[in-house]
């Protein structure tokens, strides 16, 4: 490996230093072409003949010089000059060069087996790379350019086009890490606004679930622990955590639709009459209208508690607020097909109906509301056990008691303030 001091034409010592292989790595100066450009100012850096950094390999010292002479007459200062290709690869691994000016015919490893060896390399593969060599032959010239050969000029160069070629080049080589930079700058910029929207998302989501909540829990932790229960039941089923991410918001706006209730029915302290209790099974309904732009005729339909089959998925296009809607509207359906509003029976009830009906109740029966005190853990394990095939699908009762610990932990997790 040659690497001495760039020099003037007239041989004396040209004023900046240049890179030495003895530099400590904290103290050389990363080029222009590795860094991160900020608009046209970067561009103009990596162009300013000042800051490239040159890497030469040829064999013949003599050569390396002359190259070096005439590009200190055009301005270039930084320099790294090598006899011995193979050496040469390794410098290229421990440093950072804008451009490679390499020959071809060379002993031990000729310059197609060095070009093909950096190419090999991605973080090398868009280095700038100019043939230099006495080689005249057409087919060295396309096996160099196949190979990735930037430019290709023939030996002895002129001055005045090893200028220009590097120029264009390394003009090339700018705007290619300009327009690489600025790719990545919109990346970031739209994953950030991308976390800020799923974000703003959720807050929403959880307002307007605790919105309903409110009006006959003071705390809205209900729906918090409902979407948690939701999840841990479908968890245990084998669900896809895609579906389960989905799930535990969803759930959260099963009673979305209490929003549409009277505070004489919803608080009422004691048994809802009959006329009460039909109202009350709106909410369901409530719901759905709540979570789905639909046409007035369509609002009328599920005010009339005939929306059937396909009607049920609703017209939105958000697989969330598709399965939001399925819940609303299901989630007091009954397995035996007693349940309302639409007496669904069995696997025509939407899964995540069926996981949120064991969910919900269990948190009814375990949580104080308006019209009974929280009932003690085995009652209401009882309660569902004996709800297993008529009430609820025999499939999420057995999930759901496969994981009771789990359960309790969430409901110490998200218990209502004393």
């Amino acid at each position: 490996m040659h690497a001495s001091a760039p020099t003037t034409p007239t041989g004396t010592p040209h004023a900046a230093a240049p890179l030495n292989l003895g530099t400590a790595p904290e103290q050389r100066r990363r080029p222009a072409s590795a860094q991160a450009p900020h608009g046209d100012h970067a561009t103009a850096r990596q162009l300013n003949p000042h800051h490239v950094r040159i890497l030469m390999i040829d064999d013949e010292e003599l050569n390396l010089e002359v190259i070096r002479e005439l590009l200190c007459l055009e301005g270039y200062q930084n320099f790294q000059l090598s006899t011995d290709p193979v050496q040469a690869l390794q410098q290229l691994e421990e440093e950072v060069y804008d451009l490679i000016l390499l020959d071809i015919q060379m002993p031990v490893m000729n310059g197609l087996e060095v070009l093909r060896s950096i190419r090999s390399n991605p973080r090398l593969s868009t280095l700038p790379i100019i043939i230099l060599t006495a080689n005249s032959d057409d087919d060295t010239k396309l096996a160099a350019l196949d190979l990735g050969a930037t430019d290709f000029l023939r030996k002895p160069v002129h001055r005045g086009e090893l200028a220009a070629r590097i120029r264009n080049v390394l003009t090339v080589k700018a705007h290619q890490d300009y327009l690489e930079d600025h790719s990545s700058m919109l990346e970031q910029a739209v994953r950030q606004r991308t976390r800020q929207l799923e974000e703003t998302r959720l807050e929403v989501i959880h307002c307007l679930a605790r919105a309903a909540e409110f009006r006959d829990d003071d705390t809205g932790n209900h729906v918090r622990r409902v979407g948690r229960y939701a999840r841990l039941i479908g968890q245990q089923l084998g669900l896809e955590t895609e579906y389960l991410d989905t799930l535990e918001l969803a759930a959260q706006l099963h009673d979305i639709g209490k929003i549409g209730i009277p505070d004489d029915i919803l608080l009422k302290p004691g048994r809802l009459t009959d006329e009460q209790f039909e109202f009350m099974q709106r909410h369901s309904a409530f719901g759905k209208k709540i979570v789905t732009p639909m046409s007035s005729h369509e609002s009328q339909l599920v005010r009339g508690h005939v929306q059937i089959g396909g009607k049920i998925l609703g017209s939105v296009q958000s697989p969330f607020l598709q399965m939001a809607c399925r819940i609303a509207l299901t989630h007091h359906e009954k397995w035996d097909g007693s349940g309302y509003p639409l007496g669904l029976a069995g696997t025509d009830i939407p899964l995540e109906g069926r996981i949120t009906a064991v969910a919900d109740v269990f948190d009814a029966l375990s949580c104080k509301r308006p019209y009974k005190p929280a009932f003690p853990l085995e009652k209401c394990f009882s309660i569902l056990r004996d709800g297993r095939g008529s009430h609820f699908d025999p499939d999420c009762i057995d999930a759901f008691f496969d994981i009771t610990d789990r359960i309790i932990e969430t409901q110490i997790e998200f218990a209502d303030e004393a």
